[in-house]
């Protein structure tokens, strides 16, 4: 069928909301009964300063986590002030998104971005849960030229969302309606 999206992309600046309208679509598709596997991102911070220390991974299904960057030294590449954790991205981010290709009825990618785009294995998981042919919801980075964002954004399939003050209580629901239409 031409025209019909399957692919949702939430979009906006930092900080805006993409993630908690990615997770407010989750547990409505969870609600209507749908399984959702793949993997959120959160900040973590330091309990003391509260300043941010880096960003962790987590797998929807199982909820195992890991390190997707740290504000430290040590190995791995560098995006701004964090180091990648490619081993824990490639364990927990990768194999959560392919999982969820395998097992759920939709697949849930948070985050699209330079981070995760570092690790080949994670390009890989997105490549194949695309090819599935399942619903994907997933946020992506708003200003990123990579070629595969851009790839993503432009797929036929692909409806992008804007996430803005203005819009970020309903999408959610416009998310998870489009979504159990494809399902139902």
């Amino acid at each position: 069928m031409s025209g019909l999206k399957r692919v949702f992309l939430l979009t906006g600046p930092p900080g805006i909301g993409k993630t908690t309208v990615l997770l407010r679509a989750v547990e409505l598709l969870r609600r209507r009964g749908f399984s959702v596997g793949g993997i959120a991102t959160r900040e973590v911070r330091d309990r003391a300063t509260g300043a941010r220390v880096g960003f962790e991974i987590l797998d929807l299904s199982s909820g195992r986590s890991g390190w997707l960057a740290r504000a430290s030294q040590g190995p791995g590449p560098r995006v701004g002030r964090y180091l990648v954790d490619l081993a824990s991205l490639d364990a927990v981010g990768a194999s959560a998104v392919l999982e969820g290709a395998a097992r759920s009825d939709v697949v849930a990618v948070d985050e699209v971005g330079p981070m995760e785009l570092l690790s080949q294995r994670f390009r890989g998981a997105v490549e194949a849960a695309l090819g599935s042919g399942k619903p994907m919801v997933a946020t992506v980075h708003f200003r990123s030229e990579d070629p595969a964002i851009l790839k993503l954004k432009g797929r036929e399939d692909a409806e992008v969302f804007v996430v803005s003050v203005e819009n970020r209580d309903s999408l959610p629901g416009t998310v998870a309606l489009r979504v159990s239409a494809l399902l139902i």
